[in-house]
């Protein structure tokens, strides 16, 4: 069973920085894809960024510039940089992590962006 453990979110103000950390109870390369997606209230869930076991990365275009994804393999973690935050970044974050043959999902960090 894999479990993906996120961290760092929070309270921060408009123009702050946060950044994310998703924990891999297992190699991050031996998955696909690992990534974050993020779910606002009354919204569906989207794509924020992913990076792939070859290190290429793929941002979804609003947040192309402000947000960076990256990761340490040796600490099987992933991480969000989050940048310029908006009050609508405020949003659930949750990290994922593909294989050919399954989808793991985190628990969710709740980032609050306020005005």
């Amino acid at each position: 069973q894999v479990q993906l453990v996120e961290s760092g979110g929070g309270l921060v103000q408009a123009g702050g920085s946060l950044r994310l950390s998703c924990a891999a109870s297992r190699r991050i390369l031996t998955f696909n894809t690992v990534g974050w997606y993020r779910q606002a209230p009354g919204k569906q869930r989207e794509l924020v960024a992913t990076i792939t076991s070859s290190g290429s990365t793929n941002y979804a275009d609003s947040l192309k510039g402000r947000f960076t994804i990256s990761r340490d393999n040796a600490k099987n973690t992933v991480y969000l940089q989050m940048n310029s935050l908006k009050p609508e970044d405020t949003a659930v974050y949750y990290c994922n992590a593909m294989t050919v043959f399954y989808n793991y999902w985190g628990q969710g960090t709740q980032v609050t962006v306020s005005s």
